[in-house]
């Protein structure tokens, strides 16, 4: 099931971080918008960057987005993190830019995001571990309303089969 993510948890500070070190994943790749920080922010809360300035001692930390380059590259410099803007996921381009770059087997890769369609499914079809989080806010762009229709379908046939319920989390 390509949309169906490995992890599934209410936000990045309930992510057990130890137990994917554990596993071996050794870069985190973090969407932007809706998973670290609220579309119409500026900056991340003081909260998710200690969180991530906290996970850079265990981990390579990347920031992926769809979202233009400006955007992705202040919160990456604010991080002092990588990042991939117009990453145009669910396609492989940034996953394939971030394993280049780093020389990383697509098992010590995971993909955090708040997005089925983008998030879930491109880190699925490319390979990596995939942990799904709650969007952090309703607000979304327009471009990202398609993506939650078919969300919503997914996550109701998922419900309809018994196989993942929204707001029932899992490891």
């Amino acid at each position: 099931m390509k949309c169906y993510p490995n992890m599934y948890q209410k936000d990045i500070q309930s992510i057990p971080y130890q137990k994917l070190k554990k596993m071996g994943i050794k870069c985190l790749i973090f969407d932007l918008d809706n998973t670290i920080a609220l579309i119409d922010q500026k900056k991340i809360t003081e909260e998710t960057k200690k969180l991530l300035t906290d996970l850079k001692k265990d981990f390579i930390i990347v920031i992926i987005s769809n979202n233009i380059k400006s955007r992705v590259q202040s919160y990456a410099n604010y991080l002092d993190c990588d990042f991939v803007a117009t990453a145009m996921k669910p396609l492989s381009r940034g996953f394939r830019k971030i394993k280049k770059k780093y020389h990383f087997q697509k098992d010590e890769m995971c993909m955090i995001g708040d997005q089925i369609v983008t998030d879930i499914y491109g880190g699925n079809r490319y390979g990596m571990f995939t942990v799904l989080v709650d969007p952090l806010g309703e607000k979304d762009l327009k471009i990202t309303s398609i993506n939650r229709f078919i969300e919503r379908k997914i996550l109701n046939d998922y419900q309809k089969k018994n196989i993942m319920k929204k707001g029932e989390y899992y490891e």
